[in-house]
């Protein structure tokens, strides 16, 4: 059992409030892991704040939700997958290409693939891409500056990947049809 709680807007430290409040009006809701990131106002500030800025950039919310996806499934963290699998599919992302990404593979859209291909070696990596994993990217048609916003992306969603995967946040009753589970290393 998490020993970290779901705060409410009325239970939260003051300073994260406003940021609950924010995510209440965008999403209908204030998503667990959100909830339980008010515990501290730095982080979810932070978070916040880096990810008004990801969703500003130049890359399109499939594509967005593409690199959140894959980042969950890459850092194994159960509350994020099944999240972004549902806004992926909101999104418009095809149902097949959400579900490879779940397993593991590839999406068929190249532009996805590659953005997927680029997360998740950052992550694997840590950060030290190779000259042809920057190469490859940019001949799917994507810039170098989307290579530094993809960054930012996967940052963002590390914020989030690890305080659910500390926080154990139950899932909401919306995203229960999306569950997923890491599977055994």
């Amino acid at each position: 059992m998490s020993s970290y709680p779901v705060h409410t807007i009325e239970s939260a430290p003051a300073q994260s409030k406003p940021v609950l409040r924010q995510l209440q009006q965008a999403f209908g809701l204030i998503p667990n892991v959100a909830a339980t990131m008010a515990a501290s106002p730095v982080l979810i500030n932070g978070f916040i704040g880096l990810f008004e800025r990801v969703h500003a950039s130049s890359l399109t919310e499939p594509q967005i939700q593409t690199v959140l996806l894959t980042n969950a499934v890459t850092n194994a963290s159960e509350w994020p997958v099944a999240f972004h699998t549902a806004l992926a599919l909101k999104q418009g992302v095809h149902p097949a290409d959400v579900d490879a990404i779940r397993h593991g593979a590839l999406p068929d859209d190249a532009g996805l693939a590659a953005l997927s291909t680029l997360a998740r070696t950052l992550i694997e990596k840590r950060g030290r891409l190779a000259e042809a994993d920057q190469r490859r990217f940019l001949e799917a048609g994507f810039s170098s500056g989307q290579i530094l916003e993809v960054i930012a992306v996967v940052a963002a969603s590390t914020i989030t990947n690890y305080t659910g995967s500390v926080t154990r946040p139950a899932l909401e009753a919306q995203f229960e049809e999306f569950v997923w589970h890491a599977p055994m290393a």
